[in-house]
């Protein structure tokens, strides 16, 4: 399973809302490819970028840009966030 979790803060609240992205905790080795493929499928909106990161604690965070513009608020509203 490449996507852990959703990451909800304060900050990717803000992002979700001015940029249209979210982001997921995912696992260690996922690459970037296999984070679009597993979003596209699993939520059925087209993926235009993944970025990514170690976190402070070793964690993996992908940001996750969307060609729907309502598609990151979408997501979380199925997922139950929001």
């Amino acid at each position: 399973m490449v996507l852990k979790y959703p990451f909800v803060t304060e900050k990717a609240m803000m992002m979700l809302e001015n940029q249209n992205k979210l982001q997921f905790i995912v696992d260690t080795k996922a690459t970037k490819k296999e984070i679009k493929k597993e979003i596209e499928r699993a939520f059925e909106q087209e993926v235009t970028d993944v970025s990514t990161m170690m976190t402070m604690d070793g964690k993996k965070k992908a940001v996750i840009s969307f060609a729907n513009e309502k598609a990151a608020e979408e997501i979380l509203s199925r997922l139950g966030i929001m």
